[in-house]
C-alpha cells in the first residue's frame, strides 16, 4: 500500500527570518507629547528601543530629530517604518542603515573609575590608547569622556570593570548619512 503524505489545514511552519538591527532617523515636529507618542509605539506593539537620542535640530521650524536603533526582523522594521510614517508630527523616517553607505554613528559616554597605585596608572595610561578624555579627577577616581563607536565604547567599559569601574553614563547613539545631502 503506498503511503500517502499527510495533510493539513494549517501552513507550514514560516521560516525563522533573522533578526536585523536599524538605525533610523526621524524628522518631526517640536511640540510636546511627541516623544511619550513615538515610545508609546515602540512599547504597545512590543518593539524594543535599544538607543534613542532626540533633540530640537532647527530652531527656527521647530523640528527635531529621533535617532532610534531597533532590532527586528525585516518585515517588522518596515511596519514600525510605516507606522512612524503614519504619525502625524512625523516629516520623514529614514533607515540610515539601509542606504548605499553604512552611517556615521557615534556615542559619547561618562565613565567613572576608582582606584589607586597601580590599577590607577593603568587606566589612565588606557584611556590614552583609546583617546578618554579626564574630565575630572581626584586622587581616589577618574571621570574619563570617550566618543566612538559603541563597541569601543563597550570595550572600554569591559576593560575599566577590571581597574575600578563605579558609574557610566551613556548618551545612546547619534547617526548621520555619509555625503553632501542631507535629509
Amino acid at each position: 500500500m503506498p503511503q500517502t503524505q499527510k495533510q493539513s489545514h494549517y501552513p507550514d511552519p514560516v521560516k525563522k527570518e533573522e533578526i536585523v538591527s536599524r538605525t533610523l532617523s526621524v524628522l518631526v515636529d517640536n511640540e510636546p507629547g511627541v516623544l511619550s507618542r513615538i515610545a508609546g509605539l515602540f512599547s504597545g506593539r512590543g518593539y524594543n528601543i535599544d538607543s534613542l537620542t532626540v533633540t530640537e535640530t532647527e530652531h527656527a521650524s521647530h523640528v527635531s530629530r529621533f535617532t532610534i536603533v531597533t532590532k527586528g526582523t525585516p518585515m517588522v522594521i518596515e511596519q514600525i517604518k510605516h507606522q512612524l510614517e503614519r504619525m502625524v508630527p512625523v516629516h520623514r523616517v529614514t533607515d540610515l542603515t539601509n542606504l548605499s553607505e553604512p552611517p556615521l554613528e557615534r556615542e559619547l559616554a561618562l565613565i567613572k573609575v576608582a582606584g589607586k597605585g597601580e590599577k590607577r596608572i593603568e587606566a589612565l595610561r588606557l584611556a590614552g590608547i583609546f583617546r578618554a578624555n579626564v574630565i575630572d579627577a581626584s586622587t581616589e577616581h577618574f571621570v574619563f569622556e570617550l566618543t566612538g563607536r559603541t563597541s569601543k565604547i563597550e570595550q572600554f567599559i569591559q576593560i575599566m570593570t577590571e581597574l575600578g569601574l563605579v558609574e557610566v553614563s551613556r548618551t545612546g547613539i547619534a547617526a548621520m548619512a555619509r555625503g553632501p545631502e542631507g535629509l
